[in-house]
């Protein structure tokens, strides 16, 4: 395909990924919002982000796989058709626990388009050039990450929380329209079966443990009868999706061959880390700035400027220079080493630091992030073989997803426990001071497992709750900077292939070649 074909048919794509970004960044600026308004809690909060996680990472690479056998632009289109029926539900929701399943449902149709957009790039443009078209979905994701606060914030302070799922709408209408028109490819059907029971038992397993990780602390201690019984389901579930994987599916969801190779093996792992320290870490940030700093919502969406422009600088010029020189490993080295910085840098803020300072952190792993998210992917790709680019693309989004969900459950619990505890000690400061009385506290409503109100609250109050949560948050960005780390030490020890310049490998083109080959030599 020509680069003026390629950009006709990405034009629709990139409307769909970005309407699947901003499904996430337009409800981070709501959330306080949101929880407040449905009488939630921390828990809850966490699990409006972790529902669409969790059915994103389960459905990923079923996704990869039904694009290895039907019509890979009615997929996208039913991404988008299911995405906008949770947008609805969600919008309408009367109830945290209502809109918890609308997430649900939402991150079915976003786990399509997350997947389906590597694959049909994959497709159409070789690894070399990928690079390339890679720094557009970078631009694409810095867009939505920017516009998405900014516009969630703007409708909560004017018409409210549940525009922010009606917004997408109309994106993704205009993104079905536009692939209509301009996506155009051939529907090459391979024998493929998909893989339900391993994965049920992948999502079901994952899906215990992330309940233990949320819940337990608050709900029940962490060595309760309870905590036990969750954990160890939870094991034994995905053991029997890993036994599935190996010796029962004919074609199993994540083909267990692919570790076979020493890229896709670090490059996968070293996703899962990236997960948790990008989602883990950054999805708490406007709720920093609105309950550690007072700021409203559409203030918030504001700061998100600096890390979303490091991330559009980094992704851009990264991707245009793998193009150009065929090198990728440099770029996901120098990557994780900002990623590093600028966590380490964040985990020093808390209700009183300089707002300049806290952006130009975030700028800082912004660069990073940019560098990172997008070229792991493209590595991997790089590695496998035609017939398994959906299955190898939706593997590492899988696992980078995986990474996020467990990071986001897990420092969710992590920071509730942290704010409830600084909150706890602080009131009982104060009464014990006679700032505040029992009975003030509980006409407040001001208890330390609730999302506050800030407005409501009486200014000794208010302050405790603002150094609770900056504070906390701080300590997010500490825990996270181990598993970066970790993830820069993996990616160090990864085999650089150079970007090759065909869709197919050489031993594919070879092999195609000598069918053809062997009847005529026969014949002479």
């Amino acid at each position: 395909m020509t680069h003026r074909e390629v950009m006709e048919a990405l034009s629709g794509l990139l409307l769909a990924m970005f309407v699947a970004m901003l499904s996430s960044t337009v409800v981070s600026n709501a959330l306080p919002a949101i929880v407040t308004d449905l009488e939630g809690s921390q828990t809850g909060y966490t699990w409006v982000v972790v529902a669409t996680l969790l059915t994103m990472t389960a459905t990923t690479p079923i996704w990869g796989k039904l694009a290895d056998q039907f019509s890979k632009k009615l997929l996208v289109q039913s991404a988008l058709v299911i995405f906008s029926i949770g947008s609805v539900i969600a919008g309408l929701a009367p109830s945290m626990e209502v809109l918890i399943g609308a997430r649900a449902i939402q991150g079915l149709g976003v786990g399509g388009l997350t997947a389906l957009v590597q694959v049909v790039i994959a497709t159409m443009v070789s690894p070399r050039e990928r690079g390339r078209y890679s720094g557009y979905i970078g631009a694409v994701f810095a867009l939505a990450t920017v516009s998405g606060p900014l516009v969630g914030g703007l409708l909560v302070d004017s018409v409210g929380w549940r525009w922010c799922f009606f917004s997408g709408l109309p994106v993704a209408l205009l993104a079905f329209v536009v692939l209509q028109k301009t996506l155009r490819l051939p529907t090459i059907k391979r024998e493929v079966t998909i893989d339900y029971l391993g994965a049920t038992l992948l999502m079901g397993g994952v899906s215990l443990v992330l309940v233990w990780v949320s819940l337990a602390g608050s709900q029940f201690t962490w060595t309760s009868a309870t905590s036990l019984v969750l954990v160890a389901a939870g094991l034994a579930v995905i053991v029997g999706a890993v036994l599935v994987e190996a010796y029962v599916a004919k074609d199993p969801v994540i083909p267990l061959r692919l570790f076979k190779d020493r890229t896709t093996t670090l490059a996968t792992a070293a996703s899962v880390l990236i997960g948790v320290a990008m989602f883990g870490a950054t999805v708490y940030l406007s709720q920093y700035f609105q309950l550690a700093r007072g700021m409203s919502p559409t203030r918030a969406g504001l700061m998100s400027i600096c890390m979303v422009g490091g991330l559009l600088v980094s992704s851009i010029i990264s991707g245009r220079l793998i193009t150009k020189t065929g090198k990728w490993k440099k770029f996901l080295i120098g990557g994780m080493v900002f990623v590093i910085v600028g966590l380490a840098l964040l985990a020093t803020i808390d209700d009183t630091t300089n707002l300049a300072l806290v952006g130009v952190f975030m700028a800082v792993l912004g660069l990073g992030l940019g560098a990172t998210m997008q070229n792991t992917v493209l590595a991997v790709q790089n590695s496998v073989a035609a017939a398994d680019l959906g299955s190898g693309s939706s593997v590492v989004a899988f696992f980078r997803s995986v990474g996020g969900t467990i990071g986001v459950s897990a420092l969710g619990a992590v920071l509730s426990h942290q704010v409830s505890d600084h909150v706890r000690t602080g009131l009982a400061s104060l009464v014990q001071a006679g700032t505040v009385t029992e009975d003030q506290l509980a006409a407040l409503g001001a208890d330390s497992h609730s999302i506050p109100d800030l407005d409501t609250l009486s200014p000794p109050v208010r302050q405790v709750f603002e150094h609770a949560f900056g504070e906390a948050t701080g300590h997010l960005f500490l825990i996270s900077l181990p598993f970066a780390v970790l993830s820069l030490l993996l990616l160090v020890f990864i085999e650089e292939k150079p970007m090759r310049t065909t869709v197919l490998r050489d031993d594919e083109i070879a092999a195609a070649a000598a069918p053809e080959a062997t009847p005529s030599g026969v014949g002479r």
